[in-house]
């Protein structure tokens, strides 16, 4: 498979929104696999609920393709959606061109095998695609954390669960590739031709292995001659023998998240809604992530040198769910206050979980450890193993606002730094491993956020040292 080196912004990144959005968002129940639930199941008991559904809901002889009628997108306001995503600190997006059920959100009627089943021949009649990297990529679509602006990408599935030329390839057990060759390749020239998109998530590869699907011939051409070779990254999932080997980041399987540091760039794509990657009318309150629950896994992504890709569900009249953007604007937040010690930095080698305190994570930059403690420690008091202290050790608690003395370098440090508090008494050393930080007393009028709070360290001994290498792959944390 085609490699080359990670560009810069997205290992900078950190945090990107996943989009799933398509036909399945009609029906909105149970998930957006709801068209092969309904036809097939993966067990009776589960198809059974679906067939209630339609029989109870639609008349008889509905067929799924009516759906397509009711994806109206009547409120779907891409500009709107690029300040949400901006102000959650997000630094790029991930729109679903097409799912598994085959329905294109773009104008792909070049193609000339999508008719009547594109986001512009029925349905919304628009160019869902296109309208939200037009507003991405406006000069004023700024995310407030960083000051950059959003990546745009798309999520495109390789395989349709229905489309006859696929069920043709498989009935000849993948020898013929009429698939490939007629849908799946010109819909994946076409997306990075017309909209350039910076991140090709790539899925649905299951089905067969990479060469079956072209992969190497498109990703090469996507690396050495598309006109986004120079900032494009791609995902591992081209071919069963390609997931969790190659790719410019690994996403090994959903919401990947390994127990350890891995030295090959990650990214965990999760979802707000506990059971669905599509909006699902039926959840309850209980079924979404709390913010404190996305801050800390945020915090342990990082920490693991990864990125989180944090996926919301629109409804098919084109609304985000208010609980979706009180958890995206939650997480903007608190990167408004802890961004530094996120955006630009990478993994601490010597310890990414303090081995004495395992509620606190770790990051770093060229000169400051971070230590984000994911709990307020009792007596304000926080122990930690991994960092080696000395005398010039200084801390921050970043946030906060100074109201004491400062030394020369620390005002230069503070400057640089957020404008960020010197916290007292730090550096009591009660042996060679262990370091006792005091924090400040804080209360609701000086609290400088929610949920995790960062300090940050200066002249760490133990800063620059390494550990073992680190593996490539791993399972996810229980």
């Amino acid at each position: 498979m085609p490699t080359g080196p990670l560009p810069q912004w997205y290992n900078d990144a950190k945090l990107g929104i996943f989009i799933h959005w398509g036909v399945f968002s009609v029906p909105s129940f149970g998930s957006e696999w709801f068209w092969y639930n309904w036809r097939k199941g993966h067990n009776k008991h589960d198809q059974k609920d679906y067939i209630d559904f339609v029989d109870k809901t639609e008349k008889p002889g509905f067929a799924y393709s009516d759906y397509a009628h009711r994806f109206s997108a009547v409120f779907y306001d891409p500009d709107d959606w690029a300040q949400t995503f901006a102000q959650s600190g997000a630094q790029y997006v991930v729109l679903t061109s097409k799912h598994h059920e085959g329905f294109c959100n773009w104008d792909s009627r070049q193609i000339g095998t999508t008719w009547n089943w594109n986001s512009m021949d029925i349905g919304p009649r628009r160019d869902l695609v296109g309208e939200l990297a037009t507003a991405i990529r406006k000069p004023h679509v700024l995310s407030p954390q960083t000051n950059k602006q959003l990546k745009f990408g798309v999520y495109h599935s390789l395989l349709e669960w229905f489309n006859p030329l696929y069920l043709q390839d498989i009935a000849s057990n993948m020898t013929s590739q009429t698939f490939v060759d007629l849908k799946t390749m010109p819909e994946l020239y076409e997306l990075v031709e017309k909209y350039k998109p910076e991140i090709i998530w790539s899925d649905g590869d299951w089905g067969s292995h990479s060469d079956y699907w072209k992969s190497k011939e498109f990703l090469a051409w996507l690396a050495t001659n598309s006109s986004v070779k120079d900032t494009v990254v791609w995902n591992d999932r081209w071919g069963h023998d390609a997931k969790c080997k190659h790719g410019s980041f690994l996403n090994c399987h959903d919401r990947f998240l390994p127990n350890s540091t891995m030295n090959h760039k990650w990214e965990d794509c999760l979802t707000i809604d506990k059971h669905s990657w599509g909006w699902n009318r039926k959840s309850k309150l209980s079924d979404y992530k709390t913010t404190k629950e996305l801050i800390d896994e945020l915090v342990t992504v990082v920490a693991r040198n990864g990125n989180m890709l944090i996926n919301v569900g629109p409804a098919a009249d084109g609304t985000i769910s208010p609980i979706f953007a009180d958890r995206l604007l939650g997480l903007g937040d608190w990167l408004k206050v802890n961004g530094q010690a996120i955006y630009n930095s990478r993994p601490w080698k010597v310890c990414d979980q303090d081995s004495k305190n395992r509620k606190v994570y770790y990051t770093r930059d060229d000169t400051l450890l971070y230590a984000h403690l994911t709990e307020w420690p009792e007596n304000n008091r926080v122990v930690l193993n991994c960092p080696h202290v000395s005398n010039s050790t200084e801390a921050f608690l970043l946030g906060t606002k100074f109201s004491g003395e400062k030394s020369s370098s620390t005002n230069v440090l503070i400057e640089n730094s957020y404008n960020n508090t010197h916290i007292p008494r730090i550096g009591e050393q009660r042996n060679e491993a262990e370091a006792v930080i005091q924090l400040p007393d804080l209360n609701p009028s000086n609290v400088p956020c929610k949920h995790v709070w960062v300090v940050a360290m200066s002249n760490i001994e133990n800063l620059d040292e390494t550990d073992l290498p680190l593996p490539q792959t791993l399972e996810r944390e229980k």
